[in-house]
């Protein structure tokens, strides 16, 4: 993992210098800047005092400031360690301070692997129930209890997706978790997400299709008439729980609900940061996919793995999909292609989902496998896995 001294760089630039303006004051080359930044290499010890004459920071605090720190990891700042040894403290500043953590957490989720948010994600989670727990009553105390809900939730997704979606039971008890704050604080919005959480694990961990539907449905009842977003998502997964159950009209009466749900979706909705607008695309050519309608199946997977570019777990999934339906078509070097473009993303990422999808296609090869182009392909999947 990538290692960077984040609280010195903050600093430089909070004394309005650029890498190249520090080098001059340091009389050194901006290179030899960049490699104290990223953590290769430390000022030297006589270079010191000068620096934290530069940066205007005592030498104390310059030795802090060149604490070595996870990329991806966001320090903690001075005001959520303080929160920590005085809770009943805690102000909506710091829960905000808190929130960008998560969001950093979150934005890191499609381009690296799973298990290496883990530990973070968890040291988050313990601190936030801590200071949920601790808040003062009020406004302060409700914004924690939501923050805990969304941070649990997360944790359930990266437990299970870090799992290859097989601890279905540690993800539901996160997102249990989830779900008792926001009907403790009747949150539709919480409660709502948690359950749609949970519907994942049944759908494509548990196989529970009936269970599956179930939950959809009853998320999409829960959100109705507070998110479009969830509603629509909702629908979506009822719509792919139909096509598992191979009822045709049920499931597309499912996709027509969602479409008009995430129609009107906007930025005021409370969940707005979990609609992208490959959803719909991704989840109606799962559905026919399914349904084995392979032809309209491959249309919609084909533009939305196009538009998938910056979401490498998302787009493995889609892609191994496309893979399957050309398979079944009898499509082999199309089904090749795709196939080894889903395995490029999983490198880095091994998502859960595009995993699993992506060793189904392997075993769907195998009457081709004494092909060269095949047996190179699933060459490439076995060594991914031997990566791990």
């Amino acid at each position: 993992m990538a290692l960077k001294r984040h609280g010195f760089v903050r600093r430089r630039r909070a004394v309005g210098f650029t890498q190249e303006g520090l080098a001059e004051a340091m009389s050194v080359e901006r290179s030899t800047v960049s490699r104290w930044e990223s953590g290769k290499v430390s000022p030297q010890p006589y270079m010191r005092p000068r620096l934290a004459t530069v940066l205007q920071v005592s030498v104390e605090e310059l030795s802090e400031l060149l604490a070595v720190t996870a990329e991806d990891e966001p320090p903690s700042t001075d005001r959520t360690r303080y929160a920590m040894r005085y809770p009943s403290r805690v102000d909506l500043v710091t829960a905000a301070e808190l929130r960008d953590g998560l969001q950093t957490l979150a934005d890191r989720y499609d381009q690296v692997s799973s298990a290496t948010l883990l530990a973070q994600a968890g040291q988050h989670v313990n601190q936030v129930a801590f200071l949920a727990r601790e808040a003062p009553a009020g406004r302060v105390q409700r914004e924690m209890h939501l923050l805990h809900a969304d941070v649990a939730t997360f944790m359930g997704q990266l437990v299970w997706d870090a799992s290859q979606r097989h601890d279905h039971g540690t993800a539901r008890s996160y997102y249990a978790q989830s779900l008792d704050v926001g009907r403790h604080l009747r949150d539709r919005v919480a409660e709502g997400h948690a359950l749609l959480r949970t519907c994942y694990v049944a759908l494509y961990g548990a196989n529970d299709y009936r269970e599956g539907l179930a939950l959809a449905l009853e998320t999409a009842r829960t959100t109705r008439y507070t998110s479009h977003v969830l509603t629509g998502l909702a629908m979506l997964h009822a719509a792919e729980a139909h096509a598992y159950l191979n009822e045709r009209s049920e499931c597309e009466r499912a996709l027509a609900g969602a479409e008009r749900h995430l129609e009107q979706a906007d930025s005021a909705d409370a969940a707005h940061d979990l609609l992208s607008s490959t959803h719909y695309g991704r989840m109606a050519g799962s559905c026919y996919l399914t349904l084995g309608d392979h032809g309209r199946a491959q249309r919609f997977l084909e533009g939305t793995a196009a538009d998938l570019r910056d979401r490498r777990k998302s787009r493995a999934i889609v892609l191994g999909n496309l893979t399957l339906s050309r398979i079944r078509e009898g499509k082999l070097d199309a089904a090749l292609a795709s196939f080894t473009e889903a395995v490029e993303e999983l490198h880095g990422t091994r998502g859960g989902g595009g995993m699993n999808i992506a060793f189904r296609a392997a075993r769907e090869l195998r009457p081709w496998r004494s092909e060269p182009a095949v047996q190179e392909a699933q060459d490439r999947l076995m060594a991914l896995m031997e990566a791990a």
